[in-house]
C-alpha cells in the first residue's frame, strides 16, 4: 500500500533536515540502535531528561557523547561514584584571598548536555542534589540561585544488572526523567556491522571527525514549533485514560502522576515533529507510552515474581482502551 502524503500546515523542513543530520552522525558510528537514536532526539527536541538502562558494551556511554558532539552546546560528563559529594556535581564556594570574598566556583551540571555515567553508584544523598536542578533549572547554594542555560539535559545511564555497589534511585528522581531508555544488545548482523566496522578502524576516524550539526538557538526555535503542534482533544483523553488506568490497574503498586501525562503529550508532539508532521496520531502515543511511563510505575510482588515488566503492563494497557480515530 502506498503511504499516503501529508502536506504540514507548519513548516518542519529545517526541523527534518536537522533530524535527519543527527540520525546520520549517530548511525555512522551506532549501528542500529534506530530507536534508541529517536528517542535521544525526541528527548532533546521535547525538552526532557533520558535515563538510558542497559548491560555494559553496548554503546549508552557513546551515543549520549555522539548527541552532545552534534549540537553546538556545552557538554560535560559526570562519573558517579559512592564517594562522590553534592558539591562535586553543583560547585561550591570557594574563599578568595585577594577579595575577602566567597565566589562560587561552578561544578559539572553547569553545561548544556550534561552525561551522568552510572547514575546509581551514588548515594541518595548526591541523588537529591539532582532534584531541584532537573525538575526547575536551577540550583540554590547558600541561598543564592543560579540559573542554567538553555538547553539544559541531563542524559543519565545505568546497569540494570549489576547490584553490588549502587544504590536505587528515589521515585521522586525517576519521575523527573521523561524516558527510560533499554537499550538492547546487538542483533547478529548488527554484531558483525560492529566488527566490520571496528576492524577497519573506521569508528576512530568517525568519532573524531564528527562536527555540530545543530545549534542552540535551532534547537529552541524548534521546540517553539513543537509546542505548537496540534493534539485533538480525543488524544488528549486517550492520553488521561492510558495514565488514569496505570492507579487502577491490579498488576501495578504504583500508578503514574499527572507529570506522566504531560510528559507523553510533550513527547508525543515531538516524535510527530521528527517523523515531518505537524499534528499527533494515536501512533505517536503509543510508541512514546512505554518509555514515558516504564520507569515511573511500579509492578505488583505478583507480576515481578512471574516476570512481567512495566512495559508489559503498558502495552496491556493500551489494547485495553479504544484507540481514537
Amino acid at each position: 500500500m502506498e503511504q499516503e502524503q501529508f502536506n504540514p500546515r507548519t513548516d518542519l523542513s529545517a526541523l527534518h533536515t536537522a533530524v535527519n543530520q543527527i540520525r546520520t552522525v549517530l548511525g555512522n558510528i551506532i549501528v542500529g540502535q534506530k530507536q534508541v537514536i529517536d528517542f535521544l532526539i525526541v528527548g532533546l527536541l521535547a525538552d526532557g531528561h533520558i535515563l538510558i538502562e542497559g548491560v555494559p558494551g553496548i554503546a549508552k556511554t557513546l551515543s549520549a557523547k555522539l548527541l552532545a558532539k552534534s549540537i553546538d552546546a556545552q557538554f560535560s560528563r559526570v562519573q558517579f561514584t559512592p564517594d562522590l559529594m553534592p558539591s562535586d556535581v553543583l560547585g561550591t564556594p570557594i574563599f578568595n584571598t585577594k577579595t575577602g570574598d566567597f565566589e562560587f566556583r561552578k561544578g559539572p551540571i553547569f553545561g548544556n548536555i550534561i552525561l551522568v555515567d552510572e547514575i546509581n553508584r551514588a548515594p541518595a544523598k548526591t541523588q537529591s542534589a539532582l532534584f531541584e536542578v532537573m525538575e526547575e533549572r536551577q540550583v540554590t547554594i547558600d541561598g543564592q540561585t543560579y540559573m542554567m542555560d538553555e538547553p539544559f539535559l541531563v542524559l543519565a545511564t545505568q546497569n540494570p544488572i549489576e547490584q553490588e555497589g549502587t544504590y536505587r534511585l528515589p521515585e521522586a528522581q525517576l519521575d523527573r526523567f521523561l524516558f527510560k531508555i533499554e537499550v538492547k544488545y546487538p542483533s547478529l548482523e548488527e554484531e558483525t556491522a560492529i566488527l566490520t566496522a571496528q576492524h577497519a578502524l573506521v569508528n576512530k576516524t568517525l568519532l573524531n571527525d564528527v562536527k555540530p550539526v545543530l545549534s542552540i538557538q535551532q534547537i529552541q526555535k524548534a521546540r517553539d514549533i513543537i509546542r505548537n503542534l496540534f493534539v485533538e482533544p480525543k488524544l488528549l483523553e486517550f492520553i488521561a485514560k492510558i495514565v488514569t488506568e496505570t492507579r487502577n490497574n491490579s498488576s501495578l503498586y504504583l500508578g503514574a502522576s499527572p507529570r506522566a501525562s504531560l510528559a507523553i503529550v510533550h513527547s508525543a508532539k515531538a516524535f510527530a515533529a521528527i517523523q515531518d508532521r505537524d499534528f499527533v496520531t494515536p501512533e505517536d502515543i503509543i510508541a512514546v507510552a512505554a518509555p514515558v511511563l516504564a520507569h515511573r510505575i511500579l509492578l505488583s510482588p505478583e507480576k515481578e515474581m512471574e516476570g512481567l515488566t512495566t512495559a508489559d503492563i503498558v502495552s496491556q494497557i493500551i489494547k485495553k482502551i479504544e484507540v481514537p480515530r
